[in-house]
């Protein structure tokens, strides 16, 4: 039975996923110029003015330790984490109302690997990355349409939010000739 369950199985699953969905079983890993650049399942840190920003991630984006903070809405370590989100987005996206910052863009998501933020979350960067890249208005109204064209609805339509992997709103950033 271990050999059954240990070993047989496991192959026998991993070789159908390698026949079926090759791309999948692999990571969805995506290339640039022959180099892996990053995953399409894997959040990503961007710190660069002139990119958008993932949601932070309580082990620095590091796959291996996958997981949470663990800190309770009574923490005061979380309080201030929170705190200190809100004051660098407002300085970073110069947003007149702090309250307007989407909430996933003050705390880390369960696996700290989040690939996505939600779609309004984006469209409150664009002013900044725009500015940063000296776009035009023409660029920036491109940009806007590629958040709009990359934006994934819920599952089913209805298991969760639209949202948008950030790795591929970064890629086709850089496609924005200057």
């Amino acid at each position: 039975m271990t050999l059954l369950t240990g070993l047989v199985y496991p192959v026998f699953i991993t070789g159908i996923a390698q026949i079926l969905f090759p791309y999948k079983a692999n990571g969805s890993m995506i290339m640039r110029d022959r180099k892996i650049i990053g995953s399409e399942l894997l959040g990503q840190k961007f710190d660069s003015v002139g990119y958008f920003h993932s949601r932070p991630s309580a082990i620095e984006y590091n796959p291996v330790p996958s997981g949470a903070s663990n800190l309770g809405p009574v923490s005061s370590k979380l309080k201030k984490q929170v705190s200190d989100r809100r004051k660098a987005w407002v300085l970073l996206n110069q947003t007149a109302d702090s309250a307007a910052i989407p909430e996933e863009m003050l705390s880390a998501s369960g696996s700290g690997l989040d690939p996505h933020i939600s779609e309004r979350a984006a469209l409150l960067q664009t002013k900044r990355v725009a500015s940063s890249r000296h776009f035009s208005s023409s660029q920036e109204k491109q940009l806007t349409g590629i958040i709009k064209r990359l934006t994934e609805k819920p599952q089913f339509g209805l298991l969760g939010e639209k949202r948008v992997n950030i790795l591929m709103l970064n890629m086709m950033l850089d496609e924005i000739h200057q």
